[in-house]
C-alpha cells in the first residue's frame, strides 16, 4: 500500500518519533519524495539547463544547414508544412513523455496515432468534427482501460500499453491500400498559431513539472522499493489521467499527420512513431525512470528532430523513422543516466535535518549505521588462568592501581 499523506503514513519509532526510513517527519514532508525512501531536498535542474543548451546548439547547426541546401522550407507554405510537422510530431512526443514522467510509458502512442489518421482520412467526407469526435472518445476509453490494467494488476506500464498498441495494430491491419484523405480541414493556415499554443504547453508542462510538489505528484507511481509494492489512491490518480490524456494526445497527432499529407495515408503498424516518440523524449531530458525532465527539452527536441528528417529530405536522402527513434533512444538512454546522477538533492552536509539519521542510504550512496550496543563494563578485572579463585569481597576494583597482566607462566 503507497503513502498517500507524506511523514504522516509512515511508519515511526515510538522512543523518537523518527520514521523507520531514519528521516525526522518534518523533513520527510517537505523534501521526499516518498515518506519511506529518497533524499532530502529538491531537485537540481542544472543539468537540464546545460542539455538544453546543447540541444539548442543542435538546433541553430541543423536550421543552417537546411537553409543552404532547401531554403524553401524555410519560407512561405515551406516553413507551414515544416511548423505543422513540429506540431504533430511534438504532440506525439507530450504523449510519451507525459507516460514516462508518471513512470508508466505509453507505448501504443505511435499505433494509435497511424489508426487516427486512417480513421480521419476514411470519415473526413462526414465532417472533421464528426470524425475526430468519434476518434477522441475511443481515444479516451481506450486509454482508460489500459489505464485501469496497469493500475488494477499493478503492472508496468509498458507492458499493458504494448499488448494494447497490439490490439491498434490488428484494427490497422485490416486495410491493405493507402487510403485518401477526405477531410476538408487544412491546418496550415494556422500552423504558426498551432505551433505557438504546443510550445505553450510544452513549456508550460516543463515549468509545472519543475515545481517540487507537482513532481512529487506526478512521479507517485515511479517505485522507490519493490516494484510490485502498489504506490496508492494518489498514484493511481495520477496514471489513469496520464494515460487517457497521452492517448488522446497521440489521436490529436495522427489527426494533424492525415491533414497535413500531401498524398494517401499508406497503414503501417505504428511502432517506428513510438519508437521515436519516445527516444525524443528521453532526448528532451525526461528520465526513463520518471518524475524527472527539462523544461525546453521538448520543443527543441522535436524541432531537432523535425528539421533533421526535412533536412535528409532536402538532401535527396531517405532515413527511416526507425533509425532516427533508436539514435534518439540510445542518447536518451546517456541523457537519463546524466539526470539521475547529476539532478539529485544536493546534500546539505552542515544540517542534521537534511541528512538522514539512523539506519538508511544518505545522498552520497553510503549507510549510516546505529552504533551497536556496548556490554556493561565487569565488575572485576581479568584474572590469570593459574590463579586461585579470588573472594569477591576482596578482588580489587577498577580504581585500584593499575597492574600488569602477564599471560603464560612466569
Amino acid at each position: 500500500m503507497g503513502y498517500d499523506d507524506p511523514g504522516r503514513d509512515a511508519p515511526v519509532e515510538p522512543s523518537s518519533g523518527v520514521p523507520i526510513s531514519g528521516v525526522p517527519a518534518s523533513v520527510v514532508e517537505h523534501g521526499f519524495d516518498d515518506p519511506a525512501h529518497g533524499e532530502p531536498g529538491r531537485d537540481r535542474v542544472g543539468v537540464h539547463v546545460a542539455w538544453e543548451l546543447v540541444l539548442a546548439a543542435g538546433l541553430a547547426v541543423l536550421t543552417w544547414l537546411l537553409w543552404r541546401d532547401g531554403p524553401a522550407a524555410l519560407r512561405g507554405d515551406g516553413l507551414r508544412v515544416l511548423l505543422v510537422d513540429v506540431v504533430a510530431v511534438g504532440l506525439l512526443v507530450l504523449a510519451a513523455g507525459l507516460s514516462l514522467r508518471t513512470a508508466a510509458v505509453n507505448l501504443a502512442v505511435g499505433p494509435v496515432a497511424v489508426a487516427a489518421a486512417l480513421h480521419v482520412a476514411e470519415q473526413g467526407d462526414r465532417g472533421v468534427e464528426v470524425a475526430l469526435g468519434h476518434a477522441a472518445a475511443v481515444a479516451a476509453l481506450g486509454g482508460l482501460v489500459v489505464g485501469l490494467a496497469v493500475v488494477v494488476l499493478h503492472v508496468p506500464g509498458w507492458a499493458a500499453s504494448l499488448a494494447a498498441a497490439a490490439g491498434v495494430v490488428v484494427y490497422i491491419q485490416r486495410r491493405a491500400d493507402p487510403v485518401l484523405v477526405q477531410a476538408g480541414y487544412d491546418p496550415r493556415e494556422n500552423a504558426f498559431h498551432l505551433f505557438a499554443g504546443f510550445a505553450a504547453v510544452a513549456v508550460l508542462g516543463g515549468l509545472f513539472g519543475a515545481i517540487h510538489p507537482v513532481r512529487r505528484l506526478v512521479g507517485r507511481f515511479r517505485p522507490v522499493a519493490d516494484p510490485a509494492r502498489r504506490r496508492g489512491a494518489v498514484a493511481t490518480t495520477v496514471v489513469l489521467a496520464a494515460f487517457v490524456t497521452s492517448t488522446v494526445l497521440a489521436m490529436l497527432a495522427g489527426v494533424l499527420l492525415a491533414t497535413n499529407a500531401d498524398g494517401p495515408i499508406v497503414p503501417t503498424e505504428g511502432l517506428g512513431w513510438t519508437a521515436l516518440a519516445v527516444g525524443a523524449a528521453l532526448l528532451a531530458g525526461t528520465s526513463a525512470y520518471g518524475r524527472r525532465g527539462g523544461i525546453f527539452g521538448t520543443v527543441l527536441a522535436v524541432s531537432l528532430v523535425t528539421v533533421l528528417f526535412t533536412w535528409v529530405e532536402a538532401r535527396g536522402w531517405t532515413v527511416s523513422r526507425w533509425v532516427v527513434g533508436g539514435a534518439a533512444l540510445g542518447a536518451g538512454l546517456v541523457i537519463t543516466r546524466l539526470v539521475e546522477a547529476y539532478g539529485r538533492p544536493r546534500p546539505a552536509d552542515g544540517d542534521p535535518e537534511a541528512r538522514p539519521h539512523g539506519d538508511g542510504p544518505i545522498s552520497s550512496g553510503w549507510s549510516v549505521a546505529r552504533p551497536a550496543p556496548v556490554d556493561d563494563w565487569p565488575t572485576v578485572p581479568p584474572t590469570r588462568a593459574d590463579d586461585p579463585p579470588a573472594d569477591p569481597w576482596d578482588t580489587p576494583r577498577w580504581d585500584s592501581p593499575p597492574q600488569r597482566w602477564d599471560s603464560g607462566d612466569q
